[in-house]
């Protein structure tokens, strides 16, 4: 704030505009957010009091449990995740995948191929200005990026996480509706557990087949609903509190923990407290969540501490009459809102396996025009909701349900643990002691709840283990074949001798037009290029190696997406480009992009040109050297903008010239991908006598081919292991990749290529 503007009401605003805008999104955070925690009542104290631990149904098992309830509850979420894990978010972004690339970007952990030095120069790249060799204990940072095994061992950890996220997007919809569904038991008496079983499945149906519409056109209700349930349950609490048994506070002393452990043992120490991994914001867990949620286990103990028979239906037997009803269809709405939240998130954490090279090509839509990362995958969704149903059907009981859901979520809570201590280390540069007491303070607490989750193995905890293992195959699988396949490319790749020996016309026909070779290399030349040219000695005029690859950060900023490069001499025409993605970016490819990589290739061809410390000769060593282009560089483009319908953009000027490119690169950034309008233009050399003869004719090329058409080149690799290769390397390359490369979408859905103009170049790949 300008510290000459006074203190006036205007100097305030900034005030009342930030908190206004915190409160905002405090209320926001309530559906999206904290759906599936505020329905956790519905279900913990039935899942508490199962198995052997039915014997001791009397009030001071109840009040040990409450007690457990209440400081797990304190301990966990809000010292744990709201005090300390928030404040390691990779900008904005929660989940085991943010923090394992917040840990890969600061120390060099990463499986993830064609990361390069230029990633390490994006503005949030990096957190607080920390680089990758600061920080303590050097000799642990060194063993870990020495020794693959301890690397491979944290990228299996990570991916157990993920799988478990995965299923608890199956899980928790299950549990959630099937438990607000059998509120109709304690009103209409008559009614069988296959009747609300067949309810709940209803309702899950529905609600997976609604996913592809996208979560906007509702998402304004979702706050509301889990507001209203919140404080009906925090209400109800407080009545039970007041008129079952008064006395129920004194169960917060730790006293009664103690006291629990020594009547019952070991036996039931998992009292289920909802899944506390995604993102939360302080504001509104402080001030809603966390006190409306210990007055409704309060009440609900209060209750059960005089109504011990209860037990099975606890919840809704401790409605006052007048208001069940509204409870209830406020519960029913409160799971399925609960039940959004997570299978939305269960897209965001495939989105990012995706991303980072663990998990097989799926189709990604996104559902929204105004909200930035809503997105809905088909494959997802139907797999999330067969497995729901099959899982609601099978058990029948929320009990084994809740066994199963113990041992997803305090998988994931343990996982989150171990790596919060990793960032307490290579990221925050913390003492050793600190982060040693931070993982062994509550890595404890999670391996107690987590091993007495496991005894349940046998009562539906077996689930997640399977589920988990089926997935974390998949991702390591697909990971595995991936990086393989990068490798030979690596290996194989074709050295600029041989290019530069073969002259500027590559010893092929040029043809007209832009030819654009999809590659993973980030430099060097594809070995695909001599497998095309060999079989058909033609190739376009203009060519484009272009490399579309993920960076480990959730967002890429434009202005830092596009590098650019030349290979070659300036006769031979050749460019590469990379165009970076964050693990959380839109990756769209249309006509629009098209126009940009030429309006790039454009402005690097005059960076080079006016760079005056660029020699006329070509060296080989240089090869590598990209240059980041951006849309506020002081380079403007030399290219002029025309309309196809015959309106041109001013051309008067340089400067209009690049507000108009500017535009363009505006509309192709903001526009939606499920819009079909597109921009369509003509690109113009406007006549310059002050510009370069070489510059000119380069510039006028890239312009002839560009409106004489684009063709895409992309290899259609087969990979087989090598014959003397181990059985686990054969079954994974043959079997479990070749699968899972022939049932997932094609790379050319994925990046939306138009078939029309695409040119497919089989390749073999012995690995």
């Amino acid at each position: 704030m300008d510290a000459e503007a006074g203190v006036g009401g205007a100097d305030q605003l900034p005030w009342r505009q930030h908190y206004r805008n915190l409160l905002l999104l405090a209320y926001q955070s309530f559906g999206v957010v904290y759906g599936d925690l505020s329905t956790s009542p519905l279900y913990v104290y039935k899942s508490t009091f199962s198995g052997r631990l039915r014997r001791y149904q009397d009030e001071q098992t109840v009040f040990g449990v409450l007690s457990l309830i209440f400081w797990t509850f304190t301990l966990v979420p809000l010292v744990k995740y709201v005090t300390i894990v928030l404040s390691a978010d990779d900008n904005g972004e929660g989940g085991p995948f943010a923090l394992y690339s917040l840990l890969c970007r600061h120390a060099k952990l990463s499986f993830l191929p064609n990361q390069q030095s230029a990633d390490e120069e994006l503005s949030t790249y990096y957190r607080n200005g920390f680089t990758p060799r600061h920080g303590s204990l050097p000799w642990l940072r060194r063993f870990m990026e020495k020794h693959k095994k301890a690397r491979t061992t944290l990228l299996l950890i990570v991916l157990c996480g993920a799988s478990m996220m995965i299923g608890d997007g199956i899980l928790t919809p299950a549990i959630s509706v099937l438990s607000s569904m059998s509120g109709l038991k304690v009103r209409a008496t008559g009614l069988q557990d296959r009747s609300v079983v067949l309810l709940s499945c209803i309702v899950l149906v529905g609600l997976f087949a609604l996913q592809h519409r996208g979560t906007q056109k509702v998402a304004f209700m979702f706050a509301p609903i889990v507001v209203t349930w919140l404080f009906f349950i925090g209400g109800i609490g407080l009545y039970n509190i007041i008129h079952w048994n008064p006395r129920i506070y004194q169960a917060l002393s730790p006293y009664y923990i103690v006291k629990f452990f020594r009547t019952t043992g070991c036996e039931a120490m998992f009292a289920d407290l909802g899944h506390f991994t995604s993102a939360s914001v302080r504001l509104a867990f402080i001030t809603i969540i966390y006190p409306c949620l210990i007055l409704q286990y309060m009440g609900q103990a209060a209750f059960l501490s005089k109504n011990i028979l209860d037990m099975p239906t606890g919840f809704y037997d401790s409605i006052p009459g007048p208001i069940f009803w509204p409870v209830f269809v406020v519960a029913t709405l409160a799971a399925v809102v609960g039940s959004q939240a997570v299978i939305s998130a269960t897209f965001s954490i495939v989105k990012q396996c995706h991303s980072l090279g663990c998990f097989p090509r799926v189709k990604v839509v996104h559902t929204s025009r105004w909200i930035y990362g809503q997105i809905y995958i088909p494959e997802i969704n139907w797999i999330l909701m067969v497995l729901c149903v099959a899982v609601t059907v099978a058990f029948r009981d929320i009990t084994l349900i809740g066994s199963a859901y113990g041992v997803a979520c305090m998988t994931v809570m343990f996982v989150t643990t171990f790596l919060m201590a990793l960032i307490m280390i290579f990221v925050w540069q913390k003492n050793i002691i600190f982060a040693l007491s931070f993982f062994l303070l509550f890595g404890s607490v999670e391996v107690v709840y987590l091993s007495s989750s496991l005894m349940k193995v046998t009562q539906g905890g077996w689930v997640p283990l399977v589920l988990a293992l089926i997935f974390m195959s998949v991702m390591y699988i697909w990971h595995y074949g991936t990086r393989k396949k990068y490798q030979y490319d690596l290996q194989n790749k074709v050295s600029m001798r041989y290019i530069l020996s073969l002259g500027p016309s590559l010893d092929v026909v040029r043809v007209p037009g832009i030819g654009l070779i999809y590659t993973e290399l980030v430099t060097g030349v594809p070995n695909i290029f001599t497998h095309f040219t060999t079989n058909l000695p033609a190739f376009h005029e203009v060519l484009v190696f272009l490399c579309v690859k993920s960076v480990p950060i959730p967002y890429v900023s434009p202005d830092e997406r596009y590098l650019v490069g030349r290979i070659g001499p300036r006769a031979y025409r050749m460019y590469r480009c990379i165009v970076r993605y964050g693990y959380k970016d839109v990756q769209r490819d249309d006509d629009n992009f098209e126009n940009m990589l030429v309006v790039n290739i454009g402005k690097f061809i005059m960076m080079e040109a006016e760079d005056a410390s660029s020699s006329a000769s070509y060296d080989i060593a240089n090869e590598g050297r990209m240059a980041v282009i951006t849309t506020s560089d002081d380079y403007d483009s030399p290219l002029a903008v025309r309309d196809s319908d015959g309106l041109a953009d001013s051309m008067t000027t340089r400067s209009t010239k690049s507000e108009s490119l500017r535009s363009l690169q505006s509309s192709y950034e903001q526009e939606s991908p499920n819009v079909s309008r597109r921009r369509r233009v003509r690109f113009e050399l406007p006549e310059e006598d002050d510009m370069d003869p070489q510059v000119k004719d380069e510039l006028s090329a890239l312009v002839e081919a560009k409106h004489t058409g684009v063709t895409y080149v992309m290899g259609h690799v087969y990979i087989k292991a090598r014959k003397n290769s181990s059985f686990m390397k054969r079954f994974a390359i043959d079997v479990g990749y070749s699968f899972l490369r022939k049932n997932c979408r094609g790379p050319s859905v994925t990046l939306h290529i138009p078939h029309i103009s695409l040119i497919e170049v089989g390749m073999a790949y012995q690995v």
